[in-house]
């Protein structure tokens, strides 16, 4: 059973619908989109830095060809 089926089982239509009415009193409709924006910018930077980490563990690990991002190759 996946975290998400059991947040699902939890949370019903109506609680995310209170949620929601919540999020939106207190934020206001003009800054709601901001939010999701800076969410969306927050969640590309972090996706972008996990993979510039990722390839410099392979890189090290001798997996890639550092002259050539993006190439990868067998170790010999």
């Amino acid at each position: 059973m996946t975290i998400l089926s059991v947040l699902l089982g939890i949370i019903g239509g109506q609680e995310i619908i209170i949620i929601a009415i919540i999020i939106l009193l207190l934020f206001g409709g003009k800054k709601i989109p901001e939010l999701m924006r800076g969410l969306g910018k927050g969640v590309g930077e972090f996706k972008k830095g996990k993979s510039e980490i990722l390839d410099d563990f392979d890189e090290v690990r001798g997996k890639t060809d550092p002259s050539k991002p993006g190439n990868y190759s067998e170790p010999k």
